[in-house]
């Protein structure tokens, strides 16, 4: 199934994703606290400032370094692993998994340079995203790369039990550079990043890592 349509980059400071859920919270904090209601107004203003920080999209700067393979996301290397990818690679891939909680930084970003070579959206369950069936069975969107040199990346965002509504903001025939953002995924969930079997994987299970910033391997 085709991904969502294509946007441009999205550079404010907020994700306009975020603005359904702040500015409700923030309207129903100042109306409570206009009928003097201080209590239930502070848990409304804690709300919105959650909602706020959850929905944070803040500036990278992608490390200039020659075939460096950057996390796609903010959060903890939950696994690495050899794996067969049989839809898109179509043979081996070394995988390394991200989980992101609810305080991580949700916006995914590329972690290579190149062509978009596909999108494609598939419907699926919400189980936990810490579970290993997740990457089989849940709601997922990957995004197929290619770089100029040829070698091919697959990123995968993934829902959760929270995380019901994948964005991918780019699509086939687009190009990308290394750090860009290129979706998001609401309320903790996890990525996974398969890389040709050759690149050299440098992150540990239990680092954590920013997206954009942090190289997890690099391209053979």
């Amino acid at each position: 199934m085709s991904g969502p349509a294509p946007r441009r980059e999205p550079t404010a400071l907020l994700l306009r994703e975020g603005l359904a859920f702040v500015l409700p919270a923030a309207l129903l904090a100042a109306l409570l606290a206009g009928l003097q209601l201080y209590v239930p107004a502070a848990a409304a203003g804690v709300l919105a400032v959650f909602f706020a920080g959850f929905f944070r999209n803040p500036q990278r700067r992608a490390p200039e370094v020659p075939r460096a393979i950057l996390s796609g996301a903010d959060g903890r290397v939950m696994g690495i692993a050899e794996v067969e990818e049989p839809r898109f690679l179509k043979g081996r891939a070394a995988r390394v998994s991200v989980f992101m909680s609810v305080v991580d930084v949700h916006v995914n970003r590329a972690p290579v340079a190149g062509a978009v070579l596909e999108v494609v959206h598939t419907p699926g369950r919400f189980v936990p995203a810490l579970r290993a069936e997740s990457a089989a069975v849940n709601e997922q969107n990957a995004l197929l790369l290619e770089t100029r040199q040829g070698h091919r990346v697959l990123m995968v965002q993934v829902a959760g039990i929270l995380a019901r509504r994948i964005a991918c903001w780019v699509g086939p025939g687009d190009r990308v550079a290394r750090g860009q953002r290129v979706g998001v995924i609401r309320f903790g969930s996890r990525l996974d990043l398969y890389l040709p079997p050759e690149s050299r994987v440098v992150v540990r299970v239990g680092e954590h890592v920013r997206g954009g910033e942090s190289i997890v391997g690099y391209l053979p």
